[in-house]
């Protein structure tokens, strides 16, 4: 605060009147001492009743906000009609701030403020004072109540709840027209002086918008505001209290303004006159163009309807308005034919949806351009006479028949051959063709209605000179009947005939069928091929015919089995006749006529065995047997198991006794090595797996070679076996050094026949035919090469 809005405070508050401190010590209360008055009231018990004056009494104390002095501010002071001067007395203060905020001097009773106050903060306190006796501490005056109220001052500015406003006005509008409303507060006291008295002006945003001073509202100032030239404004607006007079605080606020849209633009053409182009092979509904009115408005105001309202193609065009970009596009709404006509005029109006009548004097809201269309000539393709072709033939025509023609010709001015085919997709077993030069359909194989009855055939046109561009129609062949099927039964029929059956009895009702559908219907008639002696045909005359009996009785002993051959014909032009042969069979029937069996083999069957029960007994016979086979066989296989099952319980050095091993170049056999490892020779002993007494001497031969290390270790095996209590027993394994007894063809070992291989004659071999030269070759080389040298 500055020293010149100090000293205006200081003097308004000079003039104004002030009850003080001074004005309560003159205001004194009565004596609390009994006084006489003229009159003495009497009380219900009939006593005087003496009145009392008080000793002390005050009103409110004010007290200027805001102090900005060094000491403690004066309030006021207290003071009792028994205080003497001589300090007897003591005053107390309490309530609200005492102690803290306002202190009184107990002698004196002066109470100052210890700290400056702001009214805005709480603008009246209430407090409590009493005298009392230093000596006895008994009160001498009553405690009374007394507010200090706080005297306002200019300092708080006016605010505005939003530093910034938005806000909007339709463009156009008269002078004066609300805007909006903007409103300040002030923090100061309404009630005391000029403090929260606001004026509003406006600082920036003239000469377009002013404001009222006491309201705050905001009004347009100029006429006839256009959203098209300017569209925002920014209005700053000041809100100044003490009246708007000098010295007054302010505050600002920024009110953001938009003119909004009005439809004050009327559509116009940015062209007098649009040329565009179309093929004339353009279909319906193809887009040619579009047109388009600008308008100055925005949003629905702008909005715009495109009509086509004259011209020389209004049958020929249609437009349609494009919401989104508010364009007018135009379509073709017929065929159009260069040939035909060449250009079309069409007038175009653009004219607003949404008209304002405030508006109508700017001018009609509506616009008019005109459309010139030019049609472009295009090579078209071939036309048909019609849209599709309906043919229809008889089956039985000849090859080559001519079924139908069709005709295409060449629309463009320049007229070009036409040149025609098949599409060989909807003909795929090529029944038909067609003459490529005049279109003439003609068959390539023989037609059946009851194969087909219907042929839907594709033809193409295409310009000689231009083969790529073709037309296609459709072209139905539709095949007539002609009677060339004769009828037939309708089913198979299993007839038969009871052993029982009496003369002209009923034993089948038979139908036919025929593949022809004449137009008056089928109608057939049944006769039998030759007379019969046993049955006969009754035609019912409804395509139907009964078969019934000639004679009593039938027997399957006899005869089981009947043919009878049934004429079935038709009645369209040419007669169509075939033969059908019912088998009747013979059977055994009950009395009502229901078949019981028809095979004469069961005659021969027991009267109380049935063919399931004989099913059955085959049927146990076969399984026995196949039982009794099962047993045997598994029975032999038992027989020639081994004796030893387990693999683990075969040695190395233990194989079957018709295993003789492959020598020391068999290195698959066994490990070649260890038969170079020596061991000592033992002792021989009995071995476990040879009975000593079966045991033959064999016949001695020349020895080999003596080879230590194959010794050694044969005789350290047949220990090691020999000693072994889990040896095998002789007559199923033994060593693969013991072959046995001799035999007459001698040892075939090759083990021993080292020494007597010069003593042999092999001559014997040559004998036994070319097979063998080879091997008497080897034998017998010594005797060869003498004889070659």
């Amino acid at each position: 605060m500055t020293i010149q809005q100090v000293l205006l405070l200081l003097l308004l508050w000079m003039w104004l009147p002030h009850p003080c401190h001074t004005e309560m010590l003159f205001r004194r209360t009565p004596d609390l001492r009994p006084k006489s008055f003229g009159g003495r009231a009497l009380g219900n018990d009939g006593k005087a009743i003496h009145r009392q004056k008080r000793g002390w009494m005050w009103n409110q104390f004010f007290l200027l906000e805001e102090y900005t002095g060094s000491d403690y501010q004066y309030v006021g002071k207290l003071h009792s009609d028994q205080d003497k001067g001589d300090g007897s007395l003591k005053y107390i203060l309490s309530g609200d701030g005492a102690g803290t905020l306002f202190i009184i001097d107990e002698k004196t009773g002066d109470i100052h403020a210890t700290r400056r106050i702001d009214r805005e903060e709480k603008a009246f306190y209430t407090l409590r004072a009493q005298a009392i006796n230093r000596r006895t501490l008994r009160p001498v005056e009553p405690e009374s109540e007394f507010v200090i109220k706080i005297h306002d001052i200019n300092d708080n500015e006016p605010t505005f709840p939003e530093e910034i406003y938005t806000a909007s006005v339709p463009e156009m509008s008269v002078v004066g027209t609300s805007v909006v409303q903007v409103t300040a507060t002030d923090a100061d006291d309404p009630s005391y002086g000029n403090s929260a008295r606001i004026i509003y002006s406006i600082l920036q945003g003239q000469p377009y918008f002013s404001v009222e001073p006491e309201t705050g509202i905001i009004r347009t100032a100029l006429p006839n505001m256009n959203r098209e030239n300017r569209e925002q404004y920014q209005v700053v607006i000041q809100a100044k209290d003490m009246g708007g007079q000098m010295g007054g605080l302010s505050g600002t606020t920024t009110v953001n303004i938009t003119l909004t849209d009005v439809n004050d633009n009327p559509p116009r053409f940015p062209q007098s006159t649009v040329h565009l182009r179309i093929p004339e092979s353009s279909p319906v509904g193809t887009a040619i163009g579009s047109v388009k009115a600008t308008d100055a408005d925005i949003g629905k105001n702008a909005e715009v309807e495109y009509r086509i309202v004259d011209g020389d193609g209004t049958d020929m065009f249609d437009i349609v308005t494009q919401k989104d970009t508010q364009e007018g596009i135009i379509t073709v709404r017929k065929p159009l034919d260069y040939e035909t006509r060449r250009l079309y005029t069409l007038k175009v109006e653009a004219e607003n949806t949404h008209v304002d009548p405030r508006f109508y004097y700017l001018g009609p809201f509506k616009d008019t351009t005109i459309v010139k269309i030019s049609v472009e000539d295009v090579d078209e393709p071939p036309v048909f006479s019609r849209s599709s072709y309906l043919f229809e033939v008889h089956e039985d025509i000849e090859l080559g028949t001519i079924i139908g023609t069709v005709m295409a010709r060449d629309p463009d001015s320049a007229s070009s051959p036409i040149r025609f085919s098949l599409d060989r997709h909807t003909d795929l077993d090529r029944i038909f063709n067609i003459h490529s030069g005049n279109g003439s359909i003609y068959t390539s194989k023989p037609l059946d209605r009851e194969i087909s009855q219907w042929h839907n055939l594709s033809v193409i046109a295409a310009e000689i000179n231009n083969p790529k561009d073709t037309t296609r129609v459709p072209v139905y062949v539709r095949i007539l009947d002609v009677n060339d099927n004769a009828p037939q039964f309708a089913v198979f029929y299993d007839t038969f005939v009871c052993e029982n059956a009496r003369a002209g009895q009923l034993i089948q009702t038979i139908s036919a069928v025929d593949k022809d559908d004449p137009l008056g219907g089928q109608k057939f008639f049944f006769s039998l091929a030759a007379v019969n002696p046993n049955f006969t045909v009754q035609d019912n005359e409804d395509n139907t015919a009964r078969i019934l009996t000639r004679r009593n009785g039938f027997s399957r002993h006899e005869i089981s089995t009947y043919l009878l051959p049934v004429v079935i014909s038709d009645n369209d032009y040419p007669i169509q006749s075939s033969t059908g042969t019912l088998t009747i069979r013979v059977c055994a029937c009950d009395s009502r006529g229901n078949m019981q069996s028809c095979s004469a083999e069961a005659l021969l069957l027991p009267a109380g065995l049935s063919t399931g029960a004989l099913v059955a007994i085959l049927l146990c016979i076969i399984i026995l047997l196949v039982i009794v086979v099962l047993f045997a066989a598994l029975k032999r296989q038992r027989k020639k198991e081994p004796l030893i099952l387990s693999k683990e319980d075969i040695r190395d050095n233990i194989v079957s006794y018709n295993d003789e091993g492959g020598g020391e170049e068999d290195t698959q056999a066994f490990d070649i090595g260890t038969l170079r490892n020596p061991a000592a020779i033992e002792d021989k002993k009995l071995r476990r797996d040879i009975i000593p007494e079966a045991l033959f001497v064999p016949r001695r031969t020349p020895s080999a070679p003596d080879n230590t290390d194959v010794r050694d270790f044969i005789n350290q095996r047949l220990k090691e076996h020999d000693t072994d209590p889990s040896a095998p027993p002789y007559d199923s394994l033994a060593t693969y050094a013991y072959e046995g007894n001799d035999s007459i063809a001698e040892s075939l070992s090759s083990l021993e026949s080292g020494t007597t291989e010069g003593d042999q004659n092999y001559d014997y071999l040559r004998e036994w035919g070319p097979r063998f030269n080879k091997l008497a070759e080897m034998y017998g080389g010594g005797e060869s090469d003498k004889d070659t040298s």
